[in-house]
């Protein structure tokens, strides 16, 4: 599979994603900026110090100059982009994948990179028609501007009592200590830089990899749990009862706060794929709610284009506007002022939301032929109804909706179904799986049945 995905570049180190491979693309993109600064920055995997390398050496020898900010979280990347005002910004991670993983979350220009462009940067490297020049180097600290930052924005007035989980991912450096010095009291779970990811995989979007957070914050009597996955962009909540936020209710919170601080109408922008209550939500506290393609590139160029308020993806991805870009650790402690200022418990807060019946995130692993043969299959079965296009193939039926989109991070495609009820859900199921695709439908309700 190749390495050239639709919102970054990402594969197995040294299987997929060799130096060489790094050299070249650090080659094509400053070919394509041609010679202009650029800032460099990596997480904690293994492969990352020679990948980095690697980049910073190709990037160079096209003459552009490199500020190497070191290991830190991707939203710093951007936050020095900002800060050096530079032209670009590389960021070496593989973000949620497993250890064995690693690849470069690309910047050029105010935008997010178009699938158009990382096209661009492979065919560069098949044929490399590469600029030259000689570029300069320097390495630059980041950190005490990135926590005068975010005592800008947020006040240090915390009270709780929290389990932070950095799965031993990036956000290891710095999370557990600003947020004990934004007043929060701290008990710190897998908070050592580890490059293996050794007691749980860096996706915390999965519930089943939460489990230890669940119960230390059981243990513990804390008033929330806190995740981030392995460059800090996401963050994933438990309540204070152990259990599992979805980003769609975490989502829903943050966008009550956001839309209550004037009564002027303001743009959000949500994942086309959430829960229908984040749609109904928006509108019932009077914002303008604008669905977008699931994706990184794609939630934030709609954000940016937008000028939304906020932004949220069901990943854990959430985009504020005080940034311009989505940042992990800036949304706990947002999340956690917002907690404090409503003096409510957060299980209370779920509690009291519509919860409707809808499966988590699907993952289905196929060959890409067989993916496109999934996809057609969709198309046709669902012709009799509503069919959209935004992402994948989204089938509306009276009484619910499925997606069944491919992935642009993984070899598989994404399967997640909202209903009435479960009788619903076996009318959808049975409609669209009953000849073909036993499985997925078999999955689809399996899933239901475990989040009921």
């Amino acid at each position: 599979m190749s390495i050239f995905k639709e919102c970054d570049i990402r594969g197995v180190y040294d299987t997929e994603l060799t130096i060489d491979d790094a050299l070249l693309i650090g080659k094509a993109v400053g070919t394509i900026l041609q010679g202009e600064n650029i800032v460099v920055g990596g997480d904690s995997r293994n492969s990352t110090p020679v990948l980095k390398e690697a980049l910073i050496k190709g990037l160079v020898s096209t003459g552009a100059d490199v500020i190497d900010i070191g290991e830190v979280p991707t939203p710093i990347v951007y936050f020095a982009k900002r800060e050096f005002r530079t032209r670009g910004a590389v960021m070496v991670t593989a973000s949620h994948n497993p250890s064995r993983y690693n690849g470069f979350k690309i910047i050029m220009g105010d935008m997010p990179l178009t699938p158009e462009q990382i096209y661009r940067i492979r065919d560069l490297t098949l044929s490399r028609c590469f600029r030259t020049g000689e570029g300069h180097y320097e390495r630059s600290a980041i950190l005490p501007q990135y926590a005068e930052m975010i005592r800008k924005h947020i006040p240090a007035a915390g009270s709780l009592k929290m389990v932070v989980d950095c799965g031993n991912g990036i956000t290891s450096i710095l999370a557990p200590g600003i947020l004990e010095e934004m007043g929060h009291s701290v008990v710190p779970l897998f908070c050592e830089c580890d490059g293996d990811f050794p007691n749980r995989d860096p996706n915390p979007s999965v519930e089943k990899n939460l489990l230890e957070l669940k119960r230390k914050v059981v243990e513990h009597k804390a008033d929330i749990g806190i995740a981030f996955d392995g460059d800090g962009d996401r963050v994933i909540f438990i309540d204070d009862k152990g259990r599992f936020c979805s980003s769609e209710s975490v989502f829903i919170i943050l966008c009550r706060h956001y839309l209550s601080q004037s009564p002027e109408k303001k743009k959000i922008v949500f994942d086309g794929k959430a829960a229908s209550n984040v749609k109904k939500s928006i509108e019932l506290y009077n914002g303008i709610p604008l669905p977008e393609r699931s994706g990184h590139a794609f939630i934030k160029k709609r954000f940016i284009e937008e000028q939304a308020v906020l932004a949220g993806e069901v990943s854990g991805h959430f985009f504020f506007s005080e940034l311009g870009y989505d940042d992990g650790l800036f949304g706990a402690l947002k999340f956690c002022e917002i907690l404090l200022k409503n003096n409510e418990k957060l299980s209370n807060m779920i509690d009291k939301m519509e919860k409707p019946l809808i499966t988590e995130d699907i993952r289905i692993y196929y060959e890409e032929n067989e993916r496109e043969r999934l996809l057609k299959h969709i198309n046709q079965k669902g012709s009799d109804y509503s069919l959209s296009y935004l992402d994948g193939v989204r089938v509306d039926y009276p009484f619910g909706w499925i997606i069944v989109r491919k992935s642009v991070t993984e070899p598989c495609v994404t399967v997640r179904l909202e209903a009435e009820s479960l009788k619903d859900a076996k009318r959808i199921t049975s409609h669209l799986f009953a000849e073909k695709y036993k499985d997925i439908g078999e999955q689809i309700l399996s899933s239901l049945l475990n989040r009921k």
